[in-house]
């Protein structure tokens, strides 16, 4: 997809490992903020992914294509993301908020990003109230230790974080 002259275009950044219903539902409010919506998905240097960048990608473009947005990409990036989001000529990044421990990362996240680029905003989104606890990081130590994790995640995405956990000798369960 190309921008068109005007169009607003918005970037929801993440690791997205794994993409949980929390992440679609930003996704899915997301896209209606903007005319164009690009999932990036990224590296980060501070994590320890349970899944390779190519297969959060994949996992990610599959999600995506089953909410059936017509107006999201998703785009693989390991840059900063103030420059990412001008080269994808963005106006606006796009982040969720699940807790006040979020938001204190986030204000400062946002305070860092005006310095880099003052044109380009950041746009809050509180997660839906029965998504507010899913978080990727408790998604795979529930998986890790056995337990149910099909009310956080898609079923296919239930499946991969099973099957990957398995690898690793653990039993999940969806």
């Amino acid at each position: 997809m190309s921008p068109g002259t005007g169009d607003r275009i918005g970037v929801y950044p993440g690791t997205f490992d794994p993409i949980t219903l929390g992440h679609a539902d930003i996704i899915r409010r997301g896209s209606h903020l903007v005319d164009r919506l690009i999932v990036g998905v990224t590296t980060n240097p501070g994590k320890d992914p349970m899944f390779t960048a190519a297969e959060r990608l994949a996992m990610v473009r599959r999600e995506v294509a089953a909410l059936g947005l017509g107006n999201v990409e998703v785009v693989g990036f390991d840059a900063l993301l103030m420059r990412f989001a001008r080269a994808q000529g963005a106006s606006m990044i796009v982040r969720g908020l699940r807790a006040v421990a979020d938001f204190e990362y986030e204000y400062q996240m946002a305070g860092m990003n005006q310095q880099i680029d003052a044109e380009i905003e950041t746009v809050f989104l509180m997660a839906d109230v029965s998504l507010q606890p899913i978080a990727s990081k408790l998604v795979k130590e529930i998986a890790i230790y056995g337990g149910d994790i099909a009310p956080f995640v898609s079923k296919a995405v239930c499946d991969d974080v099973v099957a990957r956990v398995g690898r690793i000798g653990r039993k999940g369960d969806c």
